[in-house]
């Protein structure tokens, strides 16, 4: 038995999901979710094998969602929105359904999911890829979900395979690499200066000779965040200097 939820925040979509679903008995719904948040708990506490998942709902999209479990489980994404459907495809989801959708594209992602002996792995592998959004970065706090603006986002700290992220708030401890940032961060408000440390350009506030042939920042802060020599270029191509 496939142990199946729906997280989606249209009614009519839900409905459509069970209804198909009426014809492969293997798989029991155990639960329907509208938002982010309820279907994150669910997730945590049911232990679906296969999630149907919408992408934009209120409060966390899908994407947010999944990169805020530790195991995620095997994923068919059920969206309006085409725009995502090369980052699902790249990131090895199951299969992306764009709505409406019909019982015999439906029954096409059943198959793949059913061909698909390795769904955890897959999943896992597609939790590596997945990017916050531009405009915000999402966390597990013990208990809480953390949405942080990227526009108070001061700098970014390399830990290992984690990042501290500091902003006006506090420092907060992210599950991705600087490298993941560095790719994903808009490269016009954002640069890397060291290969432990990027930095967002406005809250410069000087450069100032650092050691022997090399540089440090002077953030708004007060933070001091040192320049390495490959950083340095790209430190002057942002700031145009």
């Amino acid at each position: 038995m496939t142990r199946t939820l729906i997280i989606d925040d249209e009614p009519l979509a839900t409905e459509i999901i069970k209804e198909y679903l009426e014809d492969y008995p293997q798989f029991e719904i155990v639960g329907v979710c509208h938002n982010g948040f309820e279907g994150l708990k669910a997730v945590q506490e049911l232990s679906p094998d296969l999630i149907f998942l919408d992408i934009q709902m209120p409060k966390i999209n899908g994407l947010e969602l999944l990169e805020l479990l530790e195991k995620p489980p095997a994923v068919i994404f059920t969206t309006a929105f085409d725009e995502y459907a090369m980052k699902a495809f790249d990131a090895h989801a199951i299969d992306y359904l764009l709505k409406p959708f019909s019982k015999t594209r439906f029954q096409k992602s059943i198959e793949k999911f059913t061909q698909a002996n390795s769904n955890v792995v897959q999943a896992m592998a597609f939790q590596e890829q997945i990017p916050d959004t531009t405009d915000r970065i999402v966390l597990k706090i013990k208990n809480e979900i953390k949405i942080i603006p990227v526009s108070e986002v001061i700098y970014l700290e390399a830990n290992d395979d984690y990042v501290n992220i500091y902003t006006k708030e506090g420092k907060y401890l992210k599950n991705k690499t600087l490298t993941f940032y560095e790719k994903n961060l808009d490269s016009a408000q954002f640069v890397r200066v060291h290969r432990s440390y990027i930095v967002k350009i406005q809250e410069i506030h000087k450069i100032e000779p650092y050691e022997k042939d090399s540089y440090q920042l002077i953030l708004r802060n007060t933070a001091k965040i040192p320049v390495s020599k490959t950083g340095l270029p790209k430190l002057k191509a942002a700031l145009g200097i």
